[in-house]
């Protein structure tokens, strides 16, 4: 598929279904993992993209749910300072979040391609990755059948699919 061709709508909804089954289960998930009630971050993330879509005018079609690279953090926050410290936390990062923002706005993206080149961004990601997959594996133990044929079904269709079926490898995982 040429990434400079728009999606048809029966594209895009394919595409949005497959979407919804990742941010769903991201935004339950991470809420589940650190200890949190996961109806409050749903609410918050509609919120939260609601705001975004009326901020950006609906120019970038996307959804704002729940962060991986927050878990430890907040799982050790909570340790430290309770559930309330560590939320009077993620107000913080929300109000930090919001004046690199303007930042951004008033100066342009270049100096945030500057200050994190593919090079810092790329082991970041791995980091969080990995330290998820500890997650994966204890999920996955039980039914190490299931797990397999997931993983091995995503990497196939990402691998081998053309056009739209490349792009969504985890509706395939879904229909299994």
């Amino acid at each position: 598929m040429n990434n400079n061709k728009p999606l048809n709508p029966v594209q895009k909804t394919i595409v949005g279904v497959q979407f919804l089954f990742v941010a769903f289960g991201a935004t339950v998930l991470v809420p589940l993992l650190v200890g949190m009630d996961p109806s409050t971050a749903l609410f918050t993330a509609g919120i939260g993209t609601l705001i975004f879509h009326l901020v950006t005018q609906g120019k970038v079609p996307i959804f704002l749910g729940s962060s991986f690279a927050f878990i430890a953090p907040i799982v050790k926050a909570t340790e430290l300072y309770g559930l309330p410290g560590t939320m009077s936390g993620l107000v913080a990062v929300g109000l930090v979040y919001a004046v690199i923002s303007f930042f951004i706005k008033w100066k342009g993206v270049g100096f945030i391609k500057h200050l994190f080149p593919p090079i810092v961004i790329g082991p970041v990601i791995i980091l969080i990755e990995l330290s998820l997959a500890g997650t994966g594996v204890d999920m996955a133990k039980q039914h190490w059948p299931v797990a397999l044929v997931a993983l091995f079904t995503a990497v196939l269709v990402s691998l081998l699919g053309k056009g739209l079926l490349k792009l969504i490898p985890i509706f395939f995982v879904e229909l299994l």
